[in-house]
């Protein structure tokens, strides 16, 4: 089987030009967005919609995306740092030893998911557009941006498997160096799971969008995708790392984070998922 397994040590970092680093993360996080605002835009421009509704939308996904991650990591996962290194929360750099820009080394994908949530819940605010109608809008492209992410957590090899004996495991080398993990070692490659399992949604989303437009009532594409992208989470924590002193292989973090969004989501789909009368005439 070791024969079979796929040695993985790419350098996370694209170029390097001294102060400021290109890494594969960031950039295949922003091809992300970049790629899921086009598709919106476009099924926004086909259904008559307001363009600038999709361009302010952008601006509070990023931001709720990137902060919402970010914050959601250190509250789940380590929060000791709102203690230890407040400033390293929030920025993406270091002061000491010397200046130095280091992304950010952690994001959580549940805070992302909060994240969102509340800054079209305050486009809404400043638009007067219901906020379910931006989710389901976001409900379409969100798989693709998170297959993304979980491409990018491959090349920094990070967020592995367990330890696995498939032909198709990884021996993640930069991975298993610094954990101090014997050489050899053979993971499943979770990122890479979580990627194409984002996809199929992906797909599944778009098709799902198209046919059901303007047949369901706002929010029930939401319910749709949050089933089934933290149900795909919940099933693949089985075989992630762990990463708290109290996680084992039958609970996760990851897992019981999972199942409000799952049960939100059911209801959602379930509840909404007939026009009104007064939707349907209009």
């Amino acid at each position: 089987m070791l024969l079979n397994a796929i040695h993985w040590s790419p350098d996370p970092i694209i170029i390097d030009l001294g102060g400021f680093a290109l890494r594969w993360y960031s950039t295949l996080f922003a091809i992300g967005f970049v790629i899921s605002y086009t598709i919106i835009h476009r099924v926004n421009k086909a259904e008559g919609g307001d363009p600038d509704l999709i361009d302010k939308m952008l601006i509070h996904v990023v931001l709720g995306t990137v902060l919402g991650a970010r914050l959601g990591y250190c509250v789940f996962y380590e929060p000791e740092m709102f203690v230890n290194n407040p400033l390293g929360v929030i920025l993406p750099v270091e002061f000491s030893p010397e200046f130095r820009f280091t992304g950010f080394s952690g994001l959580a994908s549940h805070g992302g998911t909060i994240g969102i949530i509340i800054a079209m819940a305050l486009l809404s605010w400043r638009t007067g557009k219901s906020t379910l109608w931006y989710l389901d809008k976001m409900a379409m492209v969100t798989a693709l941006g998170g297959m993304c992410i979980r491409l990018g957590n491959l090349m920094n090899s990070e967020i592995v498997g367990t330890e696995t004996t498939v032909a198709w495991g990884f021996i993640f080398e930069r991975h298993n160096a610094i954990e101090g993990l014997a050489e050899g070692t053979v993971l499943h490659p979770v990122q890479l799971y979580e990627a194409i399992g984002y996809f199929f949604l992906f797909l599944f989303m778009m098709r799902y969008y198209k046919r059901n437009y303007g047949k369901v009532r706002d929010g029930h594409m939401l319910g749709v995708f949050l089933a089934l992208l933290f149900t795909i989470r919940y099933v693949l924590e089985f075989v992630k790392e762990t990463y708290l002193p109290w996680e084992s292989d039958f609970v996760r973090m990851g897992q019981i984070l999972s199942v409000p969004f799952i049960l939100v989501g059911i209801y959602l789909a379930y509840s909404r998922r007939n026009l009104k009368e007064k939707e349907a005439e209009s």
